[in-house]
């Protein structure tokens, strides 16, 4: 029996589902030094202010040889025929997704004996273009041809692993977090080298990425700025104390309600900041069916419910302020899989109704030094009714209804 075992876990890696299109005739078996699985167990396409239907979701890759292996592309492919090929990433651009366990960005793609990478990939299907119900990677790269307990010469393998059902589930449909217009979606989703998209978090024993689809709600005033008179006043920014609405009806899980706000322009000491405080003054909601929102950075003491209240959608449930881990006030509103703000899967979702009244150019809004100055160029001069789209990155949204 001890005999058999030994030879089982010797075989186990060679195990691997290759894929092929050729479904009565099995590929034979590929030794696959670098692994991959995806984070999440499955994913909603949804569709974006953009035209376009996105998938959003992470690979997580180890290298089981004690022959380093480099990274050359990585391709997402349709897992029933791979020669269709929805997103290549190779040299800088595969460089750019790339990321240790720890959030940060790597220097190489090569991957050490025993190490994991995490790989961050978006995809975007434009009119007509159907996401696959199944996705597959093909991943080319330097490493060991066969199993080995000692290094040795890499040679180049091509190989396709890690299938990813999408999920059919419908996407959670909910009102607008905020009231008013000119509403700017800022650290949207989906570029790599925002804050909410590149940032996993290990808690509870697992890496998750909770802000995944989080956006930082920031409102322009009738003069396209975000911020008048002295920045360091959080009173001067136009977003300052508007009501947080609740996106649905549901229930209260978890609130905080006593951090004073931080004075805008520079983020708090990090000494300062724990997993309890991180996202300030919060609510997190309970919307059922496994979904829930959560808002954070509010005002100290303007949290109007409580764990266990019932909330009916747009409820008033505080004012938007500045407080944990935030240098400038504004709404953090993300939906997640559980109650635990760090700890659960970021879900996308639709609004059901707003107007798109433009978007701030990216470009200029990645060169800014602040949020200081006229952003109204990016404002439209007569904004597109939107049903049921998510808002993407720099989007300018006008919330129906006044208060």
């Amino acid at each position: 029996m001890t005999l058999l075992m030994r030879a089982e876990r010797w075989l186990a890696p060679l195990l691997v589902l290759v894929l092929s299109s050729a479904a009565k005739t099995p590929a034979p078996d590929q030794f696959t030094p670098v692994v991959a699985s995806t984070l999440t167990s499955g994913c909603q396409p949804f569709p974006g202010t953009d035209g376009k239907r996105h998938v959003v979701y992470e690979l997580v890759l180890t290298n089981t040889s004690p022959t380093p292996a480099t990274l050359k592309k990585i391709e997402v492919v349709d897992a029933a025929n791979p020669s269709r090929i929805f997103a290549s990433y190779a040299d800088h651009d595969l460089m750019l997704r790339l990321r240790s366990t720890g959030n940060s960005a790597v220097e190489s793609p090569e991957i050490e004996f025993n190490n994991t990478r995490l790989f961050l990939i978006d995809l975007a299907f434009g009119s007509g273009v159907a996401p696959p119900s199944v996705l597959a990677h093909r991943i080319q790269l330097l490493g060991a041809s066969a199993p080995s307990h000692n290094p040795a010469k890499p040679v180049p393998l091509s190989y396709t692993i890690a299938p990813f059902k999408l999920s059919l589930k419908k996407l959670p449909e909910i009102g607008p977090p905020l009231i008013g217009d000119r509403w700017v979606a800022i650290n949207g989703c989906c570029g790599v080298a925002g804050v909410h998209r590149s940032t996993g978090f290990a808690v509870n024993g697992r890496i998750s990425f909770a802000q995944r689809f989080a956006i930082d709600w920031m409102r322009l005033d009738d003069k396209g700025r975000m911020v008048h008179g002295d920045p360091a006043d959080v009173h001067n920014y136009a977003s300052y104390g508007a009501d947080v609405l609740a996106v649905a009806d549901g229930k209260v899980v978890s609130t905080l309600n006593d951090l004073d706000d931080q004075v805008p322009g520079k983020l708090p000491d990090p000494k300062t900041i724990n997993i309890e405080n991180v996202d300030g003054n919060h609510v997190v909601l309970d919307l059922g069916n496994g979904v829930f929102a959560f808002y954070a950075h509010m005002q100290k003491h303007s949290i109007t419910v409580a764990p266990g209240d019932r909330v009916k959608r747009g409820q008033v449930l505080g004012q938007l302020g500045n407080t944990g881990n935030s240098s400038a006030p504004h709404l953090h509103f993300h939906l997640m899989d559980g109650p635990s703000v760090l700890g659960s899967s970021g879900i996308p979702y639709v609004i059901d109704s707003f107007a798109f009244a433009g978007q701030i150019p990216e470009e200029k809004f990645a060169a800014a030094p602040g949020v200081e100055g006229d952003w109204s160029d990016g404002l439209l001069h007569t904004p597109s009714s939107r049903d049921k789209q998510f808002p993407m990155d720099l989007t300018i949204a006008d919330f129906a209804g006044k208060r």
